[in-house]
């Protein structure tokens, strides 16, 4: 496995892969690796015949008072994983190489994709999303690019980002891997105590109860959402920082579910101080 610490290594690796006319996959990353990664370097290997996974902690995606100083790191133990993961290259930059010193161009993208949800509780986020995805596309040159379903609106913000600037980069999103009890994986998930991962998987168990109830006819967003919130609201631990119902590609708000067409239910609930993301699809793609 080749490992990468500037723009100039990767970007050369890159360009001598693509002279041999083999394919290049990218696996964003901002490390502290585990299954669900490694389920994305597995979809990467299946679609390309190199991958590359980045590791890259952003700190324009973090607000002031969030995690970014103790967002976990573990740079062995991530390549060790990538290593058997079959990963070929690992793109692993220091901050100034992304962002030397007087930097000061960023990817702004506007509209409600990025106004809801996650967006609106964390001003500027996605300009930080945006802008290191597309320095990460200007460095690696991938064909492709995989992300996981668990983070679905950066899934839908990238895949516009890709559109509007004419990225040549097809994005593939992978299923949500979970624990044995429903959690889905994240490197967040080291942050909660005993208690707390108890009462985590009450998030997935709430989403499963409105899925059922929209298999059985239910159409009303506000009473699926009740029946979440309810299951989610078992535990005092658990405080809902949103829960939505919108539509799958632009995020807009859904009055209404015909069943035609799939939605998204997502959610972001706080266990303690630490806060977990997860979704469910109601409709014809629903299984995650």
């Amino acid at each position: 496995m080749i490992i990468c610490g500037s723009v100039r290594e990767i970007r050369e690796t890159s360009r001598a892969v693509r002279r041999e006319g083999r394919k290049i996959a990218l696996v964003p990353t901002m490390g502290y690796l585990h299954e669900g990664h490694v389920s994305l370097v597995r979809k990467a290997n299946n679609r390309a015949d190199f991958v590359v996974v980045s590791i890259f902690v952003n700190p324009t995606q973090f607000g002031p008072e969030e995690d970014f100083d103790r967002y976990p790191r573990d740079f062995e133990r991530d390549r060790v994983i990538c290593e058997e993961a079959r990963v070929d290259a690992l793109f692993c930059p220091q901050v100034e190489e992304i962002y030397p010193r007087g930097y000061s161009t960023f990817v702004e993208i506007e509209g409600r994709i990025v106004d809801t949800l996650c967006g609106a509780r964390r001003p500027g986020h996605f300009r930080g999303v945006a802008t290191v995805v597309s320095k990460l596309f200007l460095a690696v040159e991938p064909d492709i690019a995989v992300f996981g379903q668990k983070d679905a609106q950066q899934c839908a913000v990238i895949k516009k980002m890709t559109r509007d600037l004419d990225f040549p980069v097809e994005i593939v999103v992978s299923p949500i891997v979970r624990e044995k009890d429903g959690l889905a994986m994240s490197s967040r998930n080291k942050y909660l105590d005993p208690g707390e991962r108890q009462a985590a998987p009450l998030i997935k168990k709430g989403l499963d109860l409105a899925s059922k109830a929209f298999g059985g006819g239910e159409r009303s967003p506000a009473k699926l959402k009740q029946a979440a919130l309810a299951e989610i609201g078992r535990s005092a631990l658990l405080k809902p920082d949103y829960l939505e119902i919108v539509d799958c590609g632009t995020l807009e708000p859904l009055e209404t579910l015909s069943g035609k067409r799939p939605a998204l239910l997502a959610a972001a609930v706080f266990c303690g101080k630490t806060r977990l993301i997860d979704n469910i699809i109601l409709g014809a793609q629903n299984g995650n």
